[in-house]
């Protein structure tokens, strides 16, 4: 019996070490993912685009905050764009109705960070919001106010800051895509990791 149960102990922790190796890989993919947008070079650019769909995107020398994350998640097959769309036509009143809209808009709404915060909250993990840096890890989105009602969006990377303390943040707040230690530099509005 008790090598039954030690049997069975091992099995767990082999099948609980395995989801967690398959997870954090995922997860650091997806900060690599997003590392690898700062070498292009983009210009900051809220303008509405019509674009494709599925898979559709702004020219790629254009993008805002949003379309960081976005195109961190295309590169690992993931397309946002369609499922945001696909759950805003169904739950379209569970999403912010901020712009005056009456349907779902496949060109923008994926663009758009409290729509991105409603999507993340529902089919990913929402995680606690503190100013502990250990609790932010590569591939983690952050969701900050930068006050009033302007929003920000960014990806957690793998590289750490000078001190070691945190790590950087890719995203787009005017510069282009860049790498900026700026985790704790507006207040934290949300914290998420998903993985479809």
């Amino acid at each position: 019996m008790k090598r039954l149960d030690s049997m069975r102990i091992i099995i767990f922790l082999f099948l609980f070490i395995g989801y967690q190796v398959q997870a954090q890989s995922f997860q650091d993919s997806l900060a690599w993912s997003a590392e690898e947008l700062t070498q292009v070079q983009v210009i900051y650019d809220p303008s509405y685009y019509s674009i494709g769909y599925p898979n559709g995107d702004v020219p790629s020398d254009r993008g805002v905050c949003t379309d960081v994350v976005i195109r961190s998640y295309r590169n690992m097959g993931i397309d946002l764009q369609k499922e945001v769309h696909e759950d805003m036509k169904s739950n379209f009143n569970l999403y912010p109705d901020i712009w005056g809209l009456s349907n779902p808009d496949k060109n923008i709404d994926h663009r758009r960070v409290p729509n991105l915060m409603v999507f993340f909250s529902r089919f990913g993990t929402e995680l606690r919001i503190n100013l502990d840096a250990q609790n932010y890890l590569p591939g983690d989105i952050v969701c900050w106010n930068l006050g009033g009602a302007t929003t920000h969006i960014g990806m957690v990377s793998s590289k750490w800051n000078d001190s070691k303390s945190r790590y950087l943040i890719v995203h787009n707040i005017g510069s282009g895509q860049v790498f900026e230690d700026v985790l704790f530099s507006y207040k934290i509005i949300g914290h998420y990791r998903y993985q479809k």
